[in-house]
């Protein structure tokens, strides 16, 4: 997992937090919509993450093959 993808968990957790704390419903809606979107930046970098390391795999599967 890439440091991106903690960032983008710990302002999750941050932001989720804030909306616990809210006492105002506008407050506590802008902090659920900011962990929702943190969460899915999060989503997006670890399916990255995860498309970079097959595609390694598979260079390093086909440069071994050619040898």
């Amino acid at each position: 997992m890439s440091a991106q993808v903690d960032f983008y968990d710990v302002r999750a957790a941050e932001s989720r937090s804030a909306a616990e704390a809210a006492t105002l419903d506008n407050v506590r809606d802008r902090n659920v919509r900011a962990a929702e979107a943190w969460e899915a930046m999060a989503a997006r970098a670890r399916r990255g993450d995860t498309f970079r390391a097959k595609q390694a795999a598979d260079k390093a599967a086909a440069a071994l093959a050619a040898e």
